[in-house]
């Protein structure tokens, strides 16, 4: 999605990856910025609950959940509105974004994060991956981009590559569902989850317009 209208900054911090904006726009909407490249806003949210919505309905267990990135907290609500799910990981780079949603910077992040299954972790995503047991996790979701053809950071490039891939499928428990977020189809990530897992599903998710022409897609895999 594209956004439009003026808006204000409400919190900005710097780390070494560059500036994190969160704003505020005349619509009342807040929204999210990363180097000055659009993330997510509060506004259209479809596609980050069904990027939950869609894990969810692959496993008939998913006690065991990992979000790779926090953002406002779509996806990671969506996945708590499921009652079979025990707890949720959920892993974010930017320790201000996490700040803005614990502190009430963002309004409904402090009733989200208060949810006794969730653990928030300030980590690269693909580092938890590499450190996680065997068979740990029912369900991997990972919205930490763009997608992997419209980056947020270069350095996440290798995430959608198959050795990364790799790591996601030991992490799996049998019968586990990776499913990657992106706002354009990706020929390449699919390929790469055909090689790791021997299958893979791309997922069309049509939006409401706001400003936005086309879908975004879910690119899925189980184990």
């Amino acid at each position: 999605m594209h956004p439009t209208g003026d808006a204000a900054s409400v919190a900005r911090a710097t780390s070494p990856r560059g500036e994190v904006v969160l704003r505020r726009r005349e619509d009342g909407a807040h929204e999210l910025r990363v180097n000055g490249v659009f993330v997510m806003d509060t506004v259209e949210t479809t596609s980050e609950r069904l990027l939950a919505e869609a894990a969810l309905a692959q496993v008939e267990r998913p006690d065991h959940v990992l979000v790779g990135g926090l953002g406002l907290g779509f996806t990671a609500h969506a996945v708590l509105a499921d009652r079979r799910v025990d707890r949720l990981d959920v892993v974010e780079i930017e320790p201000a974004v996490v700040a803005w949603m614990r502190d009430g910077t963002v309004p409904h992040g402090p009733a989200l994060l208060a949810d006794a299954r969730v653990r928030v972790v300030e980590a690269d995503v693909a580092t938890v991956l590499e450190e996680a047991p065997d068979a740990s996790y029912d369900l991997v979701l990972l919205d930490v981009d763009n997608g992997p053809d419209n980056l947020v950071h270069g350095e996440n490039a290798a995430l959608y590559t198959a050795p990364a891939l790799g790591v996601v499928a030991r992490v799996l428990a049998p019968g586990g569902t990776v499913v990657v977020w992106s706002a354009a189809r990706s020929t390449a990530l699919s390929a790469a989850l055909t090689d790791v897992f021997g299958a893979a599903e791309e997922l069309e998710v049509e939006v409401p317009a706001h400003g936005r022409v086309g879908s975004y897609w879910l690119h899925l895999a189980r184990r």
